[in-house]
């Protein structure tokens, strides 16, 4: 069994979960959703003996993505996020980090879709498309650990918001509907907030509606 380890690291004003995770005894890690202090990241994981090689992004917004840059200064770290993002990663207006007088311009390096396997540092993981908070959401399943990275998705009894720029109602209930299909044992680590689980969300979620 793969038996990965998953730390968390709460940031920024509006209290983003940034993860770093590598498997058991081992030291090359993958960060998702850097949201701030790139270097601070990068310092404070090497301090730990480890080492990014991987940034996953799951979807383009600035409050997920402000610490790409620290990161990329200091380690040749590929960049995953979903294509149909692309526009939003390189469009500060469209991210939103001109509303914090910040110019975030990022340019992926891998470009997912839905249904991609990714492999790094000896984890692997299946790309879910989860449209609805953005065009191009994404979330990583690590289907071998029962570990679900659900962005703005899902949270704990709840989901993104989706009354941003080309977010859609009708496209998150269909992403969230998705995802509650996983087994109930499945961890989840949202973008914001709590961790849950698919059996809680079952129960609980305002969008569950086959449970």
């Amino acid at each position: 069994m793969s038996q990965i380890k998953v730390g968390c690291l709460t940031l920024g004003m509006l209290g983003n979960n940034t993860y770093f995770l590598h498997k058991d005894g081992e030291y090359d890690c993958i960060i998702i959703d850097p949201a701030r202090d790139g270097e601070m990241l990068v310092t404070k994981l090497r301090e730990k003996g480890l080492t990014i090689k991987a940034i996953f992004l799951t979807h383009a917004h600035f409050d997920h993505i402000l610490g790409v840059e620290g990161i990329k200064k200091l380690c040749d770290a590929p960049i995953y996020g979903g294509k149909d993002d692309v526009e939003g990663f390189l469009d500060p207006e469209m991210n939103q980090s001109v509303k914090v007088n910040k110019q975030i311009s990022i340019k992926l390096d891998f470009k997912l879709t839905d249904g991609d396997v990714v492999t790094v540092g000896g984890m692997t993981c299946k790309v879910i498309a989860t449209p609805g908070h953005t065009p191009g959401g994404v979330c990583f399943y690590f289907k071998e650990d029962n570990i679900l990275f659900s962005g703005d998705t899902l949270f704990f009894e709840t989901y993104g918001r989706t009354d941003f720029e080309n977010g859609s109602a009708a496209d998150m209930q269909r992403s969230v509907e998705r995802l509650l299909e996983l087994p109930e044992e499945t961890k989840v680590y949202p973008g914001h907030n709590e961790f849950t689980t698919i059996e809680h969300e079952r129960k609980y979620n305002p969008l569950s509606v086959n449970y």
